[in-house]
């Protein structure tokens, strides 16, 4: 396998499905040219020319609104939001058009497209900019909601999403473009909708997706210091969420903490915490623990920033707490 960060992984799957299939083309702000805010799409716009990589106006909206039309006619569009926080000016297209035509026109049109976006906070864009609003985007039906959090499984999700008939959201932490991971050669795909064990253990459950993983894996090697084994399920999809892993973690462990970078109220971890208590709720030897981002808009200064995301040691601190 070959070791390369998220970037690259993003950017090897957007080739090789533009190479594999040639109604796959990008659009969004400087994508093109400039090669994408987070050179995701660097080098693209020579090889594959303006008609394929288009470079689009200031216009959320406009984006979002040209790939549904562009997927409606059989083309498979891979727009890209330079940030989440810019999708709430697009929020008709993406929760009342995207997801819903296909059902709306009695499955008559398909709507295969992807829209790729980087979110959460830890790099001082301040309170707009900022956010991870992943809970509001999967409480849509409809929409796919994906948000990887290591390489490898970034390059095969994303894949599986541009071959996917239905709309994608697939969300990227914008901190982990530098992450390094093992990424397998050749075609790679992993399927959407299918949570992940990525470490066993037997004391806790942690359940947790994107950035949030390699956290937890921090966590789990303190905690294994003092004994404490602990298992993690990657979610890896919002929408379809695979509470199968986690059922069966929890079953063995009967002790969980979700683990998310989000705001607690109505987030993540209070959807898995509430299946768990409707699927196994003779197997609770403890109260589901939720770790998350503070209820505050995220400061800009630096220090507070980081004191209003979750940390390790809020992670080993929750384990412990269950314990």
């Amino acid at each position: 396998m070959a070791q390369i960060n998220t970037r690259q992984a993003i950017s090897d799957a957007l080739m090789e499905e533009m190479d594999r299939d040639e109604k796959v083309f990008i659009l969004g702000e400087e994508v093109g040219v400039w090669g994408g805010t987070y050179a995701v799409t660097k080098g693209f716009y020579d090889k594959y020319g303006p008609k394929r990589v288009r470079d689009t106006p200031i216009s959320e909206a406009a984006i979002i609104g040209a790939a549904i039309g562009a997927a409606m006619v059989g083309l498979r569009p891979v727009a890209e939001l330079m940030t989440i926080n810019f999708a709430f000016v697009a929020m008709d297209h993406i929760v009342n058009e995207a997801p819903k035509f296909h059902y709306m026109f009695g499955g008559q049109f398909k709507v295969p497209m992807v829209l790729r976006t980087a979110g959460g906070g830890g790099r001082q864009l301040g309170a707009t900019h900022s956010q991870t609003p992943d809970a509001i985007f999967a409480h849509f039906p409809g929409l796919k909601v994906v948000a990887p959090g290591t390489p490898a499984d970034a390059k095969g999700l994303l894949k599986s999403a541009i071959r996917s008939e239905d709309p994608v959201m697939f969300i990227e932490n914008a901190t982990l473009y530098q992450q390094r991971g093992e990424v397998p050669e050749g075609e790679h795909l992993e399927p959407i909708g299918v949570s992940k064990v990525q470490r066993p253990g037997d004391d806790v459950t942690i359940v947790t997706y994107s950035k949030m993983v390699g956290y937890s894996m921090r966590a789990a090697d303190e905690l294994a210091k003092e004994g404490i084994s602990a298992e993690i399920v990657d979610l890896r999809t919002l929408r379809p969420l695979d509470m199968g892993p986690v059922i069966e973690s929890f079953k063995k462990t009967n002790r969980a903490v979700v683990v998310e970078e989000g705001w607690p109220s109505y987030g993540v971890g209070s959807e898995v915490a509430s299946r768990i208590y409707e699927e196994a709720f003779d197997y609770v030897d403890a109260p589901v623990k939720r770790v998350a981002q503070k209820e505050v808009p995220l400061p800009y200064n630096a220090a507070l920033e980081q004191h209003a995301l979750p940390q390790v040691e809020d992670i080993v601190r929750g384990v412990k707490e269950v314990l």
